[in-house]
């Protein structure tokens, strides 16, 4: 059985006057800044005997001890999940998640999710990072589909997880929404929380935290639209909120596009793809951009709204290569939201 594991740190000069959570996701030994701040909020971390708050100012001379309780037995079993891996080498893993596959194990998805792939490909698992999460850097929603990062160590971890709360990550998407935002490029500055009543859901609250998103319409028609999003923040839900806050929630969402459908849009999940993620190598500091072909599902979905056969002539591009501006399908010039006449 693991035990406990204890760590301690001497405050000097060069750390004095820093923050509690700031100074432990520095050092990197405990991951992420979330597992930190989870440590701190169950008494792990004190000063002699006294516990510490997150933002505790450190000071010089002080002694940080940190007791890593030990990690109970994964709750997800390992399961041969195949993987499409897009980028690996020794610290980092980069996949294309498929449509329907759970990210992390939850009451009702302990088994069959990415932690359960991870555990199967990696036997033993790497020792220091923690079973019930095995380096996933960010998650995705289990509809949605495309690039997710996973680091192999825990100072991969550390320093993907500083880039994603520093905002120096670019990440992008490609979403299928109901009607036509009015602007072809916006920013939507929202605050997102949980919904008052609806507590699966999320929603734009004044008091929720800050979440940004900016996004570019690429390729209209008259219901629908291609829109590629940028989110800054990485809120729970975030673009699915912003978009359907909007008034153009994605198609086929279950949880912000209820009543909305169309013959014309054939998707049997939310049609939002991660297309891409650029960021710097967590070893070696190089620029990265990794990105994620468009599933079938998706490309099939455009290939109807545009009225052109599906080839094997080549993977089936988001964005027509022939085209540098948007695109309108189903309007004559003048009449934004009507139909030509057959």
């Amino acid at each position: 059985m693991a035990e406990t594991q204890q760590l301690e740190w001497l405050i000097e000069d060069d750390a004095a006057g820093m923050r509690l959570d700031r100074f432990l996701t520095q050092r990197g030994e405990l991951g992420t800044r979330s597992r930190v701040h989870r440590l701190i909020a169950e008494g792990h971390v004190r000063v002699g005997d006294r516990p510490l708050k997150a933002g505790s100012v450190l000071r010089r001379g002080e002694r940080v001890v940190v007791r890593v309780p030990a990690t109970p037995p994964p709750r997800a079993m390992p399961a041969p999940i195949a993987l499409d891996v897009l980028y690996e080498d020794e610290a980092l893993l980069a996949i294309d998640k498929p449509a329907g596959l759970v990210v992390h194990p939850a009451p009702g998805h302990w088994q069959g999710t990415l932690v359960s792939a991870l555990l199967h490909r990696w036997s033993p698992p790497p020792p220091d990072l923690d079973p019930a999460r095995l380096g996933i850097v960010h998650r995705l929603d289990k509809d949605t589909s495309g690039v997710l990062l996973v680091a192999k160590t825990a100072a991969a971890l550390a320093e993907l997880g500083r880039q994603f709360h520093d905002r120096e990550t670019d990440k992008r998407y490609l979403a299928l929404v109901w009607g036509v935002p009015r602007h072809r490029h916006g920013t939507v500055d929202e605050p997102i929380g949980r919904h008052p009543v609806h507590r699966q859901r999320m929603a734009v609250r004044s008091r929720g935290r800050a979440a940004v998103t900016r996004y570019e319409v690429l390729e209209s028609w008259a219901r629908c639209a291609l829109v590629r999003a940028y989110p800054e923040t990485g809120r729970t839900h975030q673009i699915r909120v912003h978009l359907a806050a909007l008034g153009h929630p994605v198609v086929a969402d279950p949880l912000y596009a209820r009543g909305r459908k169309s013959a014309a849009v054939a998707m049997g999940r939310q049609a939002l793809h991660a297309e891409s993620i650029a960021f710097r190598h967590p070893v070696s500091g190089e620029p990265l951009r990794i990105a994620a072909p468009l599933p079938a599902d998706f490309a099939s979905a455009l290939a109807v709204l545009r009225g052109v056969p599906l080839t094997s002539g080549g993977p089936f591009t988001s964005v027509r290569e022939n085209s540098t501006a948007p695109r309108v399908h189903g309007e004559a010039p003048g009449t934004s939201g009507r139909r030509r006449p057959a």
